[in-house]
């Protein structure tokens, strides 16, 4: 009799199998030929797929399903007829090898597209991809939905959602690291474990990508990050090409080796990726099943994170930047009514500069449609700034729309001790995840006192515990009330704030200035109170980052409370300090900005923050007294180099990178505009293709926009390329460098068969490769001019090419 997969999971060891790929390769599966499509052409390879992992003991084996959906297969019939046959035969494979006790997972791997506004993919069609997947897969018998090798923090979000909303089954989801930790999209494990964990997936975990050794620092901060069961499914090494065919260079037994090391970390599942066999797993299982097992222990992190930044609630107090909000602000208020998302994006990009580590969000005005402003708003401030975000809305429908858009986990302002704002708040926490700040009043108003706000706290405390949302989640506000009309309002919230630390070892916030409500001076009643407030244990300060006073006062209480590691803070940021300054030297202006005093963003910044409507009017205005040209190469150029270096530091990521592509396009059409009829130059033109076989396009879609806006005239041939028609095109239109992707490892044949093409037919013309599987010895050993990493490195050997002046 097999136990729900839920009562296992996370209480004893479970396995998973192998590679699908490597296993039907050898059972002549061609490169680029669709491996799901065998579910019902040659089902007898797929059941012996199916009964190699049973048989060498897998608790969980993956129906054949990992490319099954509407974009690869545009016809809901047939995806229903492979689903379906993929789950039948691993049914029949489990009952006729006596393996009733094992689980069949309903497979998903990701889209291959970037979703918008990187990519051309919406969100909600994404979360209806995977969520038909998963619904034909429960439907045919599946026990689980595992989501795996996800490289795009938001894809996975799509994915965890599309599941959870189209079936009722188990969701497991693995993502795929680069050697940094970091997604393509620039996520680290702590952001995937929060984002994760909050949308409540069942487990997760790691695969692909790299082998057991290079995995083990992503399996110590996943094992020391997640509260849920921790999957480890590697690769089998690095791979390489021999005689045309993809090997990788660790064998079942140092396999089974690490593995077992691995195990001793904490991890609950174990399994094999690309390369892997059913002796990997035999042996892996062998050398792991009498180790003693750990489950999973709850970690009471709070965290809030963006698409690629983690921000940890925790002793040292996190600075909220309250700017983008209409209340009190006239010219702000004038943005919304005008729909002017440049001024709110740069009240951001300020604030960020200022030294806010979360951004509040509030867009609030009664003449506007604040849901669908509301999602705007979040969806371009996720576009030009990595911090975190606060949705600070009363409006439900509001609310919805920003937590279900939102990369990555937010904050959410608020909850009160209200039923109706319990009822109304905490089903959306629960499904999308978010620490959410909880206003300690009720139906009896706000409470007089510390005692009565701390019993909302508790009812708060307690209806997170009735939804299932961890408490951790909760920070609560103890309420500044003006000392002008109650001189012991400072009093009854300094005590709430002992409270919440000393009595529930919980995590508070503030809404500081109010404090200070209708007071002359009022930034001195503010960073006095501030630095009270932190020594009563405040958590999170909502402030106003550009008040000099207010940073004065974090940062001296930061040196003073012992929070700042050899007050390396304050030393950094007043080390030129002059008494008397209104402001730190150097502190109230971007890094490296060139924005004006005004504070409109010169045509550079608006490149290298990404804010595309800035960028266009910038460009005009220089072109009142410059050329073109001049431009271009004085400042788009440079500023693209900027963001290039930094990405390729990791001190920028993908969405950035690509947002600043936005930017400098919107400020070449401009110029392009101004210079009709003027000859322009082209550095060369580039082939990108992705090759036979290979739906995915992400990379090269990358690369094609970095290369356009570094000068070069793109023939993008698209996915699935024939090697012909890319010796054909690079004849006819002779063209000096061709660019070939390729994501999976059965799709390398036909780079190689690609580049044999190339030498064959035009000698003379380079070749660079890249993609997720792609590495220097591969490049190497299929005949490749050059390998590159990321689409930068594809820029820089283009320059090194056409461009070396």
């Amino acid at each position: 009799m097999r136990k729900p997969f839920l009562q296992r999971l996370g209480h004893e060891w479970l396995f998973c199998d192998g590679a699908t790929g490597t296993v039907l390769q050898a059972k002549g599966l061609k490169g680029g030929e669709l491996p799901e499509t065998w579910n019902l052409t040659r089902p007898d390879d797929i059941y012996d797929l199916y009964c190699g992992y049973l048989k060498a003991g897998s608790d969980i084996i993956n129906a054949n399903t990992f490319g099954a959906n509407l974009l690869k297969y545009p016809d809901p019939g047939y995806l229903k007829d492979l689903v379906t046959a993929a789950v039948q035969i691993a049914k029949k494979a489990r009952t006729d090898c006596g393996r009733e006790d094992a689980y069949i997972a309903i497979d998903i791997g990701p889209t291959g597209k970037l979703l918008e506004p990187l990519g051309d993919l919406p969100f909600e069609k994404a979360v209806s991809l995977f969520g038909q997947v998963a619904e034909l897969g429960e439907a045919a018998g599946a026990d689980l939905c595992l989501i795996e090798t996800m490289n795009d923090l938001y894809e996975a979000k799509a994915a965890v959602l599309g599941a959870k909303e189209h079936c009722s089954l188990p969701v497991c989801i693995t993502t795929t690291y680069d050697q940094s930790g970091k997604l393509l999209t620039g996520a680290g494990v702590e952001a995937v474990v929060a984002c994760m964990e909050g949308l409540r997936v069942d487990a997760l975990g790691v695969n692909c990508s790299l082998g057991p050794r290079e995995m083990k620092p992503i399996v110590e901060r996943l094992v020391a990050a997640a509260s849920v069961p921790v999957i480890v499914n590697p690769n089998a090494g690095l791979p390489r090409t021999e005689n045309g065919e993809t090997v990788y260079d660790v064998t079942p037994e140092e396999f089974a080796d690490c593995m077992k090391e691995l195990a001793g970390l904490g991890i609950q599942v174990a399994g094999g990726c690309c390369g892997t066999t059913p002796e990997f797993i035999q042996k892996t299982i062998a050398a792991v099943r009498d180790l003693p097992f750990r489950p999973q222990t709850q970690k009471h992190h709070t965290i809030v994170t963006s698409f690629s930044q983690a921000v940890e609630i925790g002793e040292k107090p996190v600075l909220i930047g309250e700017r983008i909000n209409p209340t009190g602000k006239k010219k702000f208020k004038e943005a919304l009514r005008n729909g002017d998302i440049q001024y709110i994006l740069q009240e951001g990009l300020k604030e960020e500069d200022q030294g806010a580590h979360i951004l509040d969000v509030n867009v609030g005005l009664p003449e506007i449609d604040e849901p669908a402003m509301m999602e705007t708003v979040v969806k371009r401030l996720q576009g030009v700034t990595a911090l975190p975000l606060q949705i600070d809305t009363t409006n439900p429908e509001a609310l919805e729309r920003a937590l279900r858009c939102y990369n990555g986990k937010p904050m959410i302002n608020s909850v009160s001790g209200k039923r109706e704002s319990i009822e109304q708040v905490f089903p959306l926490v629960r499904k999308y995840g978010g620490v959410l700040v909880g206003l300690c009043l009720d139906e009896g108003g706000i409470p007089d006192t510390a005692e009565g706000r701390l019993a909302v706290a508790e009812k708060i405390y307690e209806a997170a515990d009735a939804y299932g949302v961890p408490r951790s989640d909760i920070v609560l506000d103890g309420l500044a009330m003006t000392v002008s009309s109650d001189p012991k309002g400072a009093l009854v919230t300094l005590g709430t704030l002992r409270g919440i630390r000393d009595r529930f070892h919980g995590h508070s916030i503030l809404g500081v200035s109010n404090i200070s409500f209708g007071l002359p001076a009022r930034e001195l009643i503010n960073s006095n109170f501030l630095t009270m407030a932190i020594e009563c244990g405040l958590s999170c300060a909502i402030i106003n980052p550009g008040n000099e006073a207010m940073m004065r006062a974090y940062y001296a209480s930061m040196a003073l409370l012992a929070m700042d590691e050899n007050c390396a803070a304050f030393i950094d940021r007043y080390r030129d300090y002059k008494p008397g300054t209104a402001a730190a030297p150097g502190v109230s202006a971007a890094k490296g900005s060139t924005a004006s005093p005004a504070g409109d963003l010169s045509l550079k910044e608006s490149v290298i923050r990404g804010v595309k409507e800035a960028a266009a009017a910038a460009a005009r205005k220089e072109l009142e007294s410059r050329d073109g040209l001049t431009i271009i190469n004085e400042d788009l150029i440079p500023a693209l180099d900027v963001v290039g270096q930094n990405f390729e530091k990791k001190t920028v990521f993908l969405p950035q990178l690509l947002m600043s592509a936005d930017a400098a396009k919107a400020a070449f059409a401009v110029i392009r505009e101004a210079m009709k009829g003027t000859p322009q130059k082209i550095k060369a033109k580039v082939i990108l293709a992705t090759v036979k076989g290979d739906i995915h396009d992400i990379g090269k879609n990358i690369v094609k926009v970095m290369l356009e806006n570094y000068g070069y005239d793109v023939i993008d041939l698209g996915r699935d390329v024939d090697p012909q028609l890319v010796a054909d095109t690079a004849i006819r239109e002779n063209v000096p460098l061709v660019g070939l992707s390729a994501l999976m490892t059965t799709t390398v044949v036909n780079m190689e068969a690609t580049i044999r093409l190339l030498r064959e037919k035009k000698p003379d013309t380079k070749i660079v490769v890249g993609g997720a599987v792609m590495t220097q010895e591969y490049a190497d050993a299929i005949g490749a001019d050059c390998y590159a990493k990321d689409a930068m490195g594809t820029v820089r050997y283009a320059d090194s090419l056409f461009d070396r002046d």
